[in-house]
């Protein structure tokens, strides 16, 4: 791909959809040109064109919540760019976690609960007391919470998705004190994959 022949003209905008790399929500839409694109390229930081105040825009140069970027891929016809990229805080000027709205709840983001938790003084909240405890009883309640998901499966108790919730939840407590995220475990389970 030749960003020249993309950029036939170096004041065309193209518009970017930036999604979250991990829960591949949308985040925002923005517009590049060729020069905000070659600089989120070489910054790993999101910059934009600003419409409105004519010249660039690096999101999150004022509020410290930067857009970083990962990657990047363009449509079919080449006029709009998909950028992956994490957010380093709210998105959305409204302080939301994407100029769409809040956060869907997700495993991702579980999981940043949990980091908000590691880093907390707080103490008394269960997820502290068991990041507190470290890998051996954590390890133990992963085992009892598998061996309850274990009996619900096969006793039919009505309690199969409330059990496979307690496990993955411990399951993460244990990948975070452990700094393995679940974009890891994704990626562990994708080198696995043989196109099954």
């Amino acid at each position: 791909m030749n960003i020249d022949n993309i950029w036939d003209d170096d004041q065309k905008l193209i518009p970017a959809i930036i999604q979250d790399k991990f829960t591949k929500d949308v985040l925002m839409l923005g517009y590049m040109n060729k020069e905000s694109f070659r600089k989120t390229l070489e910054s790993y930081k999101v910059t934009f064109f600003s419409r409105s105040r004519k010249k660039l825009w690096t999101k999150g140069e004022t509020s410290g919540n930067y857009l970083n970027y990962y990657s990047h891929e363009f449509d079919c016809d080449e006029d709009t760019i998909l950028v992956q990229a994490t957010n380093e805080g709210p998105t959305c000027h409204l302080e939301k976690y994407s100029c769409f709205g809040l956060q869907p709840f997700s495993l991702q983001k579980l999981e940043k609960i949990i980091k908000t938790k590691i880093k907390s003084k707080e103490t008394n909240s269960y997820t502290k007391q068991l990041l507190t405890s470290g890998n051996k009883e954590i390890a133990k309640k992963i085992a009892e919470e598998a061996n309850e998901l274990a009996i619900s499966a096969v006793t039919s108790d009505g309690r199969l998705l409330d059990e496979a919730s307690d496990l993955m939840y411990h399951l993460q407590v244990l990948l975070a004190a452990n700094n393995y995220t679940i974009n890891d475990l994704e990626e562990t389970l994708a080198k696995r994959d043989k196109g099954k």
